[in-house]
């Protein structure tokens, strides 16, 4: 009767593993899964950035800094390979983009043409899904975290070595307003 008892505390506590194991599995895939919608966001702004740039060209020969700092933070985001690495590259292409349009502003036959005007609206539309797809990983994240640092399941985390993700953060240096002066 004992060893029954034990026998049965033993399949109980082996099936509470195999669940919380499952639960961690599935918060760590909606994880990576966030992070996915991220780089497809990425991936279609640096496929806009070079018809975005080959338009700009033409009206802004005095901006020649400002289009060399686009395409360097392009390439940068191409070249990206960890969730760090590619947020600072991403951040730094958010800013340099920040500059393009400000600067666009002072060229009224620019902000008059229509492929500027698509690009720009693609562009707007795939930083808000971008600034989503952030909000969504970061919000995958927390649960995620949450999972592993909680009891019971950090016992089984720690078991199978889950490890905290890191959260989708802005540099201090880039909060500020991009600011233009000619």
């Amino acid at each position: 009767m004992v060893l029954m008892l034990i026998a049965g505390l033993l399949v109980v506590a082996a099936l509470a593993v195999v669940l919380v194991y499952n639960g961690l599995v599935t918060v760590r895939n909606r994880v990576d899964n966030a992070w996915s919608q991220i780089d497809v966001q990425l991936k279609r702004r640096t496929d806009l950035i070079p018809n975005l740039v080959e338009t700009v060209k033409g009206y802004m020969t005095h901006e020649r800094q400002t289009l060399e700092a686009v395409t360097n933070a392009r390439a940068a985001l191409v070249k990206a390979g960890s969730v760090a690495d590619k947020a600072q590259a991403d951040n730094m292409l958010t800013q340099a983009l920040k500059t393009v349009f400000a600067v666009a502003e002072s060229y009224p036959d620019l902000k008059a043409n229509q492929n500027f005007m698509l690009l720009q609206e693609e562009l707007a539309g795939t930083e808000s899904k971008i600034a989503y797809a952030r909000q969504f990983y970061n919000d995958s994240v927390l649960g995620y975290n949450n999972s592993i640092q909680t009891v019971p399941s950090n016992i089984v985390a720690d078991m199978f070595g889950f490890k905290a993700k890191d959260f989708f953060q802005i540099p201090e240096g880039e909060r500020a307003a991009v600011k233009v002066s000619f």
